[in-house]
């Protein structure tokens, strides 16, 4: 008997056939303040940037916001709605 293969699955779905079902195609201006406030905190208690920093460093909020603009963060946005219907959108897909 040949031996079977065996498939993985991606623990993500990709973002080919994604589609923003709640909210705005784009991130909030309260998203990104969010998104940034949380990282630049992260970096600035010692986490190592997802970026390569070249040049002058210029601080923890604006490596934060390069890193968003760059879509390096591995974080989602959760949205809900009053009814209980909430959907997980990855980063990437607002690019």
């Amino acid at each position: 008997m040949p031996p079977t293969k065996t498939v993985r699955k991606s623990k993500q779905p990709s973002l080919a056939d994604f589609e923003i079902k709640i909210g705005p195609p784009k991130l909030t201006r309260f998203e990104k303040a969010r998104i940034v406030g949380a990282r630049s905190l992260q970096l600035a208690m010692g986490a190592p940037a997802f970026i390569s920093l070249e040049g002058a460093y210029k601080g923890p909020i604006a490596t934060a916001m390069v890193e968003l603009e760059a879509d390096a963060l591995p974080i989602s946005i959760r949205r809900s709605l009053p009814n209980g219907f909430t959907q997980d959108i990855p980063i990437k897909a607002f690019a």
